[in-house]
């Protein structure tokens, strides 16, 4: 049972990493809490709600989302809080995030501005929300002009990850997880990229040994930078690699014709190949890291997209600091570097060559 845990200083806290920990969840609900509330999707309830219900019995007030990244905006929160106000919440109430990476961002949120901050449990029920989106502590809802850029952060309880429950994922959104799985690997830790590049055939076909060896290796991974770095200030930066231009074709889609792992693919191979660009990068590692990007698609094709547009859209992210677009840009497979004032002509041709 591996578990990591995430040091910050607030409190430190575990994510654990257990098959069928999903039976288990009331062990880590605090016995002094006061009213539960399970924020959820209709779908995520169906296949896996009676487990969790049955341990708690009717004391769990069960809230659902809709779900979708056209959804995660400041109204669902409100309509949440108000739903929790109804059942009668108070300071004492404890909120469970169920549910994807959208459903973590958005409980996580509720939690962090209901009456000033009340505690979250995390139970992600996908790959990508298992190995990123709920370790950490950042939550947030989208603008209509980027992601994530209203938010919060606020660490959870714990964050129980229980990798049987991905099974039941459709391929396209097991596929879009292994991507922000491959960015761990690109980023810091060249042995697990090198799982994906010599081992590809076990980890599509769902090996559970493969599989378990990823999620924890990218969960360690997390922890030890959110551990060094909780708010952003410097190390963290680096789990953004992708995410700066990957937000910016989430936004220019509406948020609805790419999955949120599938953007950060596109961003990946775009910020490779601006390292190229910019010289930093050799040509044997970039091929590498666009080769196993490619091997986990396919991606959903995004030619049409303006890359004006895509600059534009680049100015809003919260990446910007002070005009300066900051990119993530890998030196070599296991290591990266935060840039700035690089040439916008060299960003527009990575672009360009990227949608090509």
């Amino acid at each position: 049972m591996p578990s990591f845990e995430v040091r910050t200083a607030q409190h430190t806290y575990p994510s654990v990493i257990e098959r069928g920990i999903l039976r288990r969840v009331k062990e880590y609900v605090p016995e002094k809490a006061g009213k539960l509330f399970l924020v959820t999707t209709e779908d995520v309830w169906r296949l896996h709600g009676s487990v969790v219900q049955q341990q708690f019995d009717d004391k769990l007030n069960v809230l659902f989302f809709p779900g979708g990244e056209v959804n995660k905006r400041l109204s669902s929160v409100e309509k949440l809080a108000e739903e929790m106000i109804a059942l009668g919440a108070d300071r004492t109430s404890l909120v469970i995030g169920f549910g994807g990476g959208i459903v973590t961002d958005v409980s996580g949120f509720l939690a962090a501005i209901f009456m000033r901050g009340i505690p979250v449990l995390q139970i992600p029920t996908t790959l990508l929300a298992q190995v990123d989106a709920a370790v950490g502590g950042k939550t947030g809802v989208n603008l209509i002009i980027g992601k994530n850029l209203i938010g919060s952060f606020h660490q959870p309880l714990a964050v129980l990850i229980d990798p049987e429950v991905i099974r039941t994922l459709p391929e396209r959104e097991y596929r879009a997880g292994l991507f922000e799985v491959i960015k761990c690997g690109v980023i810091r830790d060249r042995a697990l990229f090198d799982v994906f590049a010599h081992s590809a055939e076990a980890v599509l076909a769902h090996n559970s040994e493969v599989v378990d060896q990823l999620i924890a290796a990218a969960v360690r991974i997390k922890a030890e930078v959110v551990s060094a770095d909780e708010r952003e200030g410097d190390l963290r930066r680096i789990l953004n690699f992708g995410h700066t231009i990957g937000h910016a074709i989430e936004a220019e889609t509406a948020y609805v014709r790419l999955l949120h792992g599938e953007a950060i693919a596109w961003g990946m191979l775009a910020a490779t190949r601006l390292a190229e660009f910019v010289g930093i990068l050799p040509q044997d590692d970039a091929g590498r890291i666009g080769n196993v990007i490619c091997r986990f698609g396919p991606l959903p094709s995004i030619r049409d997209l303006n890359p004006d547009s895509l600059m534009q859209r680049l100015a809003s992210d919260k990446k910007t600091l002070e005009g300066k677009v900051h990119f993530v840009l890998p030196t070599r497979i296991g290591q990266v570097k935060i840039q700035s004032g690089i040439a916008s002509d060299l960003i527009r041709q990575a672009i360009v060559d990227t949608l090509q």
